[in-house]
């Protein structure tokens, strides 16, 4: 196997299946006395491999499951311009076709930089709801300024 396919697998195998569990990843201890069944909150919760999935298959999906609204119509919204804009382009590039048009050339570029910006989005949703299914129980208190000397970061203390 050559050095970059090596590179690939090595880094495809750390990314299905991690070494080790990160801390927010371990299972939180039962309660000493318990007087009814505690029911984990992990039931609304999204793995990070399910959350990549859904983005996957639907820009936006892995982002709505794990809370975050706005990106995921952001990803929607993107998803849709793409899908519009690489059917007008085709729909031009037969046009020109027929009619024998000199510039037929720079339309079928612009049909495949749609296809691959089309992509992209799926790629790059899939990334982003990976990251943030990890970081689901990150605290949202969590503040960084930018401050005269450098970033000053904040965390309420209880």
């Amino acid at each position: 196997m050559s050095g970059a396919g090596g590179i690939a697998v090595l880094t495809l195998l750390l990314i299905v299946y991690p070494p080790t569990r990160l801390p927010a990843q371990a299972p939180l201890p039962a309660p000493a006395a318990a007087t009814h069944p505690v029911v984990p909150d992990s039931s609304k919760r999204v793995t990070p491999v399910g959350a990549l999935w859904r983005s996957l298959l639907l820009p936006g999906w892995g982002q709505a499951v794990t809370g975050r609204h706005v990106v995921g119509a952001a990803f929607v919204t993107w998803e849709g311009v793409a899908i519009m804009m690489t059917v007008r382009a085709v729909q031009e590039e037969h046009y020109m076709e027929q009619t024998g048009s000199a510039s037929l050339d720079a339309k079928r570029q612009q049909v495949q930089d749609w296809a691959v910006l089309w992509i992209f989005n799926h790629l790059f949703s899939a990334a982003e709801a990976y990251v943030s299914a990890h970081l689901q129980d990150f605290p949202k208190e969590l503040k960084f300024r930018a401050t005269p000397g450098g970033i000053g970061v904040s965390v309420p203390l209880p």
